[in-house]
This record gives C-alpha cells, sequence and structure tokens, in this order.
C-alpha cells in the first residue's frame, strides 16, 4: 500500500474533539484510505437510534475499505443499524463496533496495515 493510501492516525481524543494527523480538528470523522473529513450526520439523517445506516459507510467502501471499525461514542449511545452491519457482511468487510476510546485504539493499530476506514463520534 503506498504512503497516499494509508488511513490518517487518530492524533488525540477528547470529549467532543479528535485530531486526525494532516486533517486538523473536528467533532466527528469519516476516515479512510487516502484521508477523512467531518462526518455531518446530517448529511444522511443519522440520529443516535437506529445508528449507524448504510448510507454512512457506502462512502467508506467506495475509497477502497475492506476494514471499518464503528465507534458507539463515548457513553455508547450511538447505536448501529442492523442493516449496516448486513451490508458490510455481504460484501465481506471486517468491522469491528467499538467504544469510541476503544474503537480509536484498534483503529490506529490497524491503520499501518489495511486498507482502514473509521466512523467516529466523540461525544455521548
Amino acid at each position: 500500500m503506498s504512503q497516499g493510501e494509508r488511513s490518517p492516525k487518530i492524533l488525540d481524543l477528547s470529549w467532543g474533539r479528535m485530531e486526525v494527523d494532516g486533517l486538523g480538528v473536528e467533532k466527528d470523522w469519516k476516515l479512510y484510505p487516502g484521508g477523512g473529513r467531518a462526518w455531518d450526520w446530517s448529511e444522511t439523517g443519522t440520529r443516535h437510534v437506529p445508528g449507524i445506516q448504510v448510507a454512512d459507510v457506502e462512502e467508506l467502501l467506495a475509497h477502497g475499505a475492506t476494514v471499518v471499525v464503528l465507534s458507539l461514542g463515548m457513553d455508547r449511545q450511538l447505536h448501529v443499524d442492523q442493516a449496516t452491519l448486513r451490508y458490510l457482511e455481504e460484501r465481506s468487510v471486517e468491522v469491528h463496533v467499538l467504544e469510541t476510546r476503544e474503537a480509536v485504539k484498534i483503529y490506529n493499530d490497524l491503520a499501518e496495515n489495511s486498507a482502514l476506514a473509521g466512523l467516529f463520534h466523540s461525544t455521548c
């Protein structure tokens, strides 16, 4: 995998704030091979329940991700819609669903060696 295709590392996480290498600081992030951007829930109508939707992860796969980390928030208030998990499973995508601090750790551990993407929510 070339340097340009690596998934950016998460440098710092605190309540309501995440710093991503080369991208800056935002509250929530969509990260994928080669980059990322702020995750604006209003684009897809995402809410804590039913949670992360297929429309939220499609962009990650479009950037070539074969491994996806989905964060549940710092207090596990963000759900993941079952349809999203089925969608990823049908495409043979490896999925990790974790509380945000745990999600950041596994994401950073996997970032060097995987076509990795993630959705990160830094509050509740």
